[in-house]
């Protein structure tokens, strides 16, 4: 009729049956969200005394505040690794490998020869000033070497920490603090109970705000001159990024010790993963820092039961091999 045919079935378009069906996968954050809660779960349960009798009471005194501590400092110094390697543009750099974290303890020598009966504020403070004053002393460094080799950077970092923890070492020696001294070095959760970990909320509450101010650091990060021809005052992020770092550091290093290597581990791993967006990654930072430290404190627990081995014994082990991996494979981001 009207000479048009009726469309048969068969010339009808079909959908292409070649075409993969995407699957749902989780983002890593719910991924580090699971292995979060999973691991909480089994620090709550891990412990020399069975959960009797006084069973809320044991939780609520020891093995809450220790899994707390564990969450918070993990995140906290995740978050200031980042902020570290965006304020110097070097991807092998954290606390532990520029001589922030030798600092923090020259400064807990010095108040505790010079005001041994100091509250912890007080003993935080100094500890933080002292970490702000290395991590200066470690930027002044840099400007006046000036490496070309981004590889140099974290080179320079450690000899400037060798250089404070020998002056640290010399103190203690001199004043008898060699125990207090290597109590700091170890980095252990074992005192971390109720009434001597709340300052490490802090440290999470600074993890918080440096999220907020991740596309600021984000831009600084692309240098002091774009950063200044975009609208932004760099000097101002840089004083917060510096602030952040020192106080992080001072208050992990007061309250559990030295936990090497945990702010350049995971900020590589998870920019690997998903790039160098700090508003979206940081959030990932922050879970994988807290669910890597809180399995490395269950593996001391657990490895020689009933006795402990310190969390920075075991992440310093897994964090120098992983170091030395990005080293070899993994390219860096030139200092300025």
């Amino acid at each position: 009729m009207n000479g048009i045919r009726p469309t048969s079935l068969s010339a009808r378009p079909r959908p292409d049956t070649g075409a993969r069906v995407r699957r749902w996968r989780p983002s890593p954050l719910v991924l580090c969200g699971i292995a979060i809660l999973a691991l909480a779960l089994l620090s709550l349960a891990l412990g020399a005394a069975r959960l009797e009798g006084q069973a809320w009471f044991l939780l609520w005194v020891s093995r809450i505040p220790r899994t707390a501590a564990a969450l918070l400092c993990g995140a906290a110094l995740s978050v200031a690794g980042v902020i570290m390697q965006n304020l110097v543009r070097n991807r092998f750099v954290e606390p532990s490998t520029t001589g922030v974290t030798e600092g923090a303890m020259l400064g807990l020598i010095a108040v505790t020869l010079l005001a041994p009966a100091a509250p912890v504020v007080v003993k935080m403070l100094v500890a933080a000033v002292a970490a702000l004053a290395s991590l200066a002393g470690f930027l002044a460094l840099l400007r006046a070497v000036r490496p070309r080799d981004p590889f140099m950077v974290p080179l320079i970092g450690l000899i400037w920490g060798g250089i404070l923890g020998a002056g640290a070492t010399w103190f203690a020696w001199g004043a008898d603090l060699v125990q207090y001294l290597g109590a700091w070095m170890q980095g252990s959760f074992a005192g971390a109970i109720a009434g001597r970990y709340e300052l490490l909320w802090i440290a999470g509450l600074v993890a918080v705000l440096a999220y907020f101010a991740a596309d600021r650091l984000t831009i600084v990060s692309l240098g002091e001159a774009r950063a200044a021809g975009l609208g932004l005052n760099p000097a101002r992020v840089i004083r917060f990024g510096l602030a952040a770092v020192a106080v992080v550091t001072a208050l992990v290093v007061v309250t559990v010790g030295s936990v090497p290597f945990l702010g350049l581990v995971v900020p590589n791993i998870v920019s690997r993963i998903m790039g160098d967006n700090l508003r979206r990654s940081l959030p990932v930072v922050a879970a994988a820092g807290a669910a890597l430290t809180l399995g490395a404190d269950i593996i001391g627990r657990v490895i020689r039961w009933p006795y402990e081995i310190p969390v920075g014994t075991v992440l310093g082990v897994a964090g120098a091999a992983i170091f030395l991996v990005l080293l070899m494979r993994s390219p860096a981001r030139h200092a300025s």
